[in-house]
């Protein structure tokens, strides 16, 4: 079968197609066959080593000093069960599924992957490649707002980078959750996030997001884009910040924040069961829908690693997994 993979770190020149060997299910395994992969920035950061502030080392270490210790890419899939194995009982073959392969290799024609990993049944009003590129981002948005924030209703929130694969559906989860969503975003994508149901929108190149003259019970980062410092400043008392990207600012404030009035928290989502089938409940009660920046092919694949590296797109970059025996081309 064909799987996208990395020999070196590097730009996406590096991704290449290969032959692999179809992988052959265990007992307690599920073997997909994979319709669409998506592309976020986990995959980028892995790729090109590129792990933000003192991550660089860990990530290393875990990933390989010199050469990818993993050398398949891809972690968000979609598909339909092709194989179950012999102790499987939540999924048949023909189900319609989509997840997350926490040991990559989702940017293949196949994948196995445990029953109880973070793989759930696709609900009926999505496609493929709709249902790609949900995972990453909307696993990573609920558990931050819903259980590191634990947002209430009527509370506000400020999602920075509001258009991107977390923050598209950081707007959206806000939301649902009753909270008043002010939206920061490039001025190409206003009418973007005021549709997913942001209250307020604002365009970060013409206003200074530090001196907004609003105050927010939480402030969530996606992008990396404010300090810790500056964050207090648009935190009412008691207030919270949320960043995805942790340096040595975020681990510093964080170390003193039992002293201050407006907190920091750090933390990494896990990817989880129970979270994709919540994930899938939003989706079927319509509060949650795909954002979908653009869709390429398998061949196109440095393509849509350079869309992710640009730091620009609106929802999910998703590459169609062109079989064989479809007859594409």
């Amino acid at each position: 079968m064909r799987a996208l993979v990395f020999d070196r770190y590097g730009g996406p020149d590096v991704v290449r197609i290969t032959d692999v060997e179809r992988p052959t299910p265990e007992a307690n395994e599920i073997l997909v066959r994979v319709h669409a992969s998506a592309v976020n920035t986990g995959d980028w950061r892995i790729r090109a080593a590129a792990f933000p502030g003192i991550l660089a080392i860990p990530g290393r270490l875990m990933f390989g000093i010199f050469r990818p210790r993993n050398p398949r890419l891809g972690s968000e899939y979609s598909g339909v069960v092709e194989e179950v194995g012999a102790s499987v009982a939540s999924f048949v073959e023909g189900d319609r599924v989509f997840g997350m392969s926490v040991s990559g290799g989702a940017s293949a024609e196949y994948l196995a992957v445990p029953e109880e990993s973070a793989v759930a049944n696709m609900p009926g009003s999505l496609d493929f490649e709709g249902a790609a590129g949900m995972p990453f981002g909307a696993i990573c948005a609920l558990f931050f707002l819903d259980e590191c924030a634990r947002l209430q209703p009527e509370q506000r929130v400020l999602i920075i980078g509001a258009s991107g694969g977390v923050g598209a559906f950081a707007v959206q989860i806000a939301k649902a959750l009753g909270a008043h969503v002010t939206a920061v975003a490039g001025s190409d994508s206003q009418n973007l996030v005021l549709d997913l149901g942001a209250d307020e929108a604002v365009d970060y190149r013409t206003t200074d997001i530090a001196t907004l003259g609003q105050q927010f019970d939480v402030v969530f980062d996606t992008f990396g884009a404010i300090s810790p410092r500056t964050s207090r400043d648009l935190l009412v008392e008691g207030g919270l910040f949320l960043p995805l990207n942790i340096g040595l600012r975020e681990i510093g404030a964080a170390l003193f924040d039992r002293f201050r009035k407006r907190k920091i928290r750090l933390a990494v989502n896990p990817d989880r069961k129970e979270d994709m089938i919540r994930l899938a409940r939003m989706i079927q009660d319509g509060v949650l829908r795909p954002v979908v920046d653009s869709v390429y092919a398998l061949e196109d694949a440095a393509r849509a690693h350079a869309r992710v590296e640009s730091r620009h797109k609106k929802g999910a970059v998703v590459m169609r997994i062109a079989h064989a025996a479809d007859g594409a081309k």
